[in-house]
């Protein structure tokens, strides 16, 4: 039990800015680390349940509403996330060998793709939130808890690019097939209750989900070799996106049926 509740801290100090009493980051109490990563999720879906749905009574700004409800996942990550996102743009776009787009991947520096891609999420971020209703919102927060579902899932299963880095430290100290189990019940669960909740919207996001995930695999496959945690930040920033844009595509097919 005890070492239950280490792994919960350190997947909570790891992958958020939420306070946590410290623990020592051995090989032992990191095994489970991954098993805990969906909750960061469902704070993040909770903070973004509570602004959407009360957000429009404190501000006047449609435009500062939608804003903030972008930058709820930042603020919790610290943009640990994005940070994948942003080192693997500049890795794919360098059109270098494997090798070195695996040294991209570890650089600090911002290359100029790195920029243009935080330019262009963010841009289709704020404008397919800005066309989603309160009607996708619980379809949105569940799908912060599916995106860190699946990535926990890619870290067990999936072959890694390297035998260095968080993403291997984690796979190689981590029970995979608790893992495994445990991020499959947590993507069943939510996927059960976005069809549960509004049919339409579960299918176009589940499908939207599972196209991003196919694309995530065969991309680090081929790409770099297999996966990192640049790539898995890098699965969870894409998947994210996709399920408002799902969303959206959910709420216009709503409409015309």
């Amino acid at each position: 039990m005890k070492q239950l509740w280490n792994s919960f801290k350190i997947a909570f100090s790891m992958y958020s800015k939420i306070p946590m009493p410290k623990s020592q980051w051995t090989k032992e109490n990191m095994r489970y680390i991954m098993c805990f990563f969906p909750l960061i999720g469902a704070v993040i879906g909770g903070l973004t349940w509570l602004w959407g749905s009360w957000g429009m009574e404190l501000v006047q700004s449609r435009l500062l509403y939608v804003i903030l409800l972008v930058l709820i996942p930042v603020f919790v990550t610290g943009g640990i996330h994005l940070d994948g996102l942003l080192d693997t743009a500049d890795a794919l776009n360098s059109y270098q060998p494997r090798e070195r787009k695996l040294e991209i991947l570890k650089d600090s520096n911002a290359g100029a793709f790195a920029v243009i891609t935080a330019l262009v999420y963010f841009l289709l971020y704020l404008g397919v939130y800005s066309e989603m209703t309160v009607k996708s919102l619980p379809v949105i927060c569940a799908g912060f808890v599916l995106s860190r579902a699946m990535g926990a899932f890619s870290i067990a299963a999936f072959p890694m690019a390297k035998n260095t880095g968080l993403a291997a430290t984690f796979s190689d100290g981590a029970q995979k097939t608790c893992v495994k189990i445990t991020s499959l019940c947590y993507a069943g669960i939510v996927i059960l209750f976005m069809l549960w909740y509004e049919p339409v919207l579960g299918i176009c996001v589940s499908t939207g989900a599972a196209l991003e995930y196919w694309y995530y695999y065969k991309m680090s496959k081929k790409e770099f070799g297999g996966i990192t945690g640049d790539l898995a930040g890098f699965h969870m920033q894409i998947s994210e996106l996709v399920i408002a844009v799902a969303c959206v595509v959910g709420e216009i097919l709503l409409r015309v049926l």
